[in-house]
């Protein structure tokens, strides 16, 4: 694996990001790190919906970071990703893998002839009659979505080697076993939370001892609250922007940080993102064969909003800590300062984990 190079892709709704990683002995290295912003439409909830406008921004992030590879691992999740578990009958994974079209048409909502699936094995069960099965988390993404990313990336004239789903890259990137221990694989075998909050699109990936256990879509994120705010204000986006990181969201539900006509709209639109989040994790909750939760780790671009974290902490009752992608990792010459490399540190975990997907 000595001098091996990924680079994961990350096409958000507002931006596209990028992260070379090298593979050798030892922690990877990150040697470039890259994100360009998105025309207003390029990308419409997580989907490509103008694949040049996505494809000119690939161009410009390419020449700007100066990656040394084209060919990338591609990131995809929205609306038209269905992640359900579900148990199959026990058989080698390559044999599975080629019999799902035949097997998982009444767990998902779309054709199978217009679905690209995929699993991700969990665990050895046995069915109600007994007999061997394995539960598995069920992929299945419209393959005219997954196209639509696959032409963006193809006109900037890079080479998609790998199309993976952004929560497993979360997963890869955030999801590990520190000196807490408890959060990942504590003797009461815990679990964990990861949260990444993207402009329209939040991914939710509840893990334990790294293996996938729930993940859940959902298609809300910083920008919905941005959006409160213009409308409210009757500002342009990039104003309310500021507006919003400068008022942040009260760490108390009901409460404001000021007089402010934007601090209510903001508590209003941020606390239903915050109960969606709460909510999804209740519902892995509910489900016989969860464990319990032991924290929640929080990233993406949308972490950023100031009291957010203690407000998912205390819907939640758990610990909410900032993922940092970057502590497994080695930091080359990235040409990014420490300032830079530590503001850009919620949006890296996406690409990173796209990457590491390469190697895992």
């Amino acid at each position: 694996m000595a001098g091996r190079t990924a680079v994961g892709l990350d096409i958000g709704t507002s931006g596209v990001r990028a992260a070379e990683l090298a593979f050798g002995k030892g922690p990877a290295t990150l040697q470039r790190f890259g994100q360009v912003a998105l025309p207003v439409g390029a990308v419409r909830d997580g989907e490509v919906a103008d694949p040049q406008l996505v494809a000119d921004a690939i161009k410009h992030l390419w020449s700007t970071a100066k990656f040394s590879s084209k060919r990338v691992v591609l990131g995809v999740a929205n609306q038209k990703v269905i992640v359900r578990q579900v148990d199959l009958p026990w058989m080698p994974s390559d044999e599975l893998r080629k019999s799902l079209p035949l097997q998982v048409q009444d767990f998902i909502p779309i054709p199978v002839e217009q679905a690209i699936l995929d699993f991700h094995a969990i665990e050895e069960v046995q069915d109600g009659a007994g007999s061997r099965a394995l539960r598995v988390l069920l992929v299945a993404a419209a393959r005219d979505m997954v196209q639509g990313a696959l032409e963006a990336v193809k006109k900037a004239g890079l080479t998609p080697v790998q199309v993976d789903l952004t929560p497993f890259a979360v997963l890869r990137s955030l999801g590990r076993v520190d000196e807490v221990g408890a959060a990942t694989s504590g003797s009461n075998g815990g679990a964990e939370a990861l949260v990444d909050v993207g402009a329209k699109v939040t991914n939710i990936v509840i893990h334990q001892n790294g293996i996938p256990r729930f993940v859940r879509i959902l298609l809300m994120g910083g920008d919905n609250i941005t959006d409160a705010v213009s409308e409210r204000l009757g500002v342009p986006f990039e104003q309310a922007v500021g507006v919003k990181q400068q008022l942040g969201m009260a760490p108390v539900r009901g409460e404001v940080t000021s007089d402010h006509p934007a601090a209510r709209v903001i508590e209003s639109s941020a606390g239903s993102f915050v109960e969606e989040v709460r909510g999804s994790l209740d519902y892995y909750l509910a489900q016989a064969a969860s464990v319990p939760l032991h924290r929640v780790v929080l990233s993406g671009g949308g972490a950023r909003l100031a009291g957010l974290g203690q407000r998912l902490a205390a819907a939640t009752r758990l610990p909410v800590e900032p993922g940092a992608a970057t502590a497994a990792l080695r930091v080359g010459k990235t040409g990014l300062s420490a300032d830079q490399l530590s503001y850009v540190e919620p949006q890296i975990a996406v690409p990173v984990g796209l990457a590491m997907g390469v190697a895992s």
